[in-house]
């Protein structure tokens, strides 16, 4: 069993935001592999189903970005799912619009949600999918860029990045993490 969280934060007023892109994979890969993500338990919205052949919990943490970890862990506990089987997609401001990054472990590297999660399960070895969502501008406030939404061109490019986030989670919940980092790291 192996648990896929996309990180994001509740409530309409977020919908289409560059911090809810792990929400917009899931919502992808849930109907991509038919999981109706439709059970409110452990702090979060959750479907379980199968990808790969493989049984999967694809998650959507309600507890707003920070405290993600409350949600992740809560899930993969009472599943018993260990923290290495568990894939977390989010949002990256280093990385350009629809770029993907992946890596088997480390740092929450600035991410507050990251940091959460590392800290609810205490350990850092988790693989994760980062999607890029561009630099912020020089003037403006971070807080503010990671909630505004995606140009028409940027939107575009996203689909693109959430299409190939969706191929390398499933070669991941295939055990191919490292085809998955050879095939769309940087792409």
């Amino acid at each position: 069993m192996k648990i896929i969280a996309g990180l994001g934060n509740p409530t309409a007023q977020y919908v289409g935001t560059r911090h809810n892109v792990g929400f917009d994979v899931i919502d992808q890969l849930a109907d991509k592999y038919n999981i109706a993500v439709d059970t409110f338990k452990h702090k979060g919205a959750y479907g379980k189903g199968r990808m790969e052949g493989e049984g999967v919990i694809l998650l959507k943490p309600m507890t707003f970005m920070n405290l993600s970890g409350e949600s992740v862990a809560a899930v993969a506990n009472y599943f018993k799912v260990l923290p290495e089987d568990v894939i977390v997609i989010y949002d990256d401001i280093n990385l350009d619009v629809g770029r993907l990054r992946i890596r088997e472990k480390g740092s929450a590297g600035g991410h507050n949600g990251i940091k959460n999660i590392i800290a609810h399960l205490g350990t850092d070895v988790f693989p994760r999918i980062r999607v890029g969502v561009g630099m912020k501008p020089s003037k403006m406030d971070l807080a503010d860029y990671v909630l505004s939404r995606f140009t028409e061109e940027e939107r575009v490019l996203m689909e693109l990045g959430y299409d190939r986030a969706c191929e390398a989670a499933a070669l991941m919940v295939a055990d191919n993490i490292a085809k998955a980092m050879n095939d769309y790291n940087g792409k």
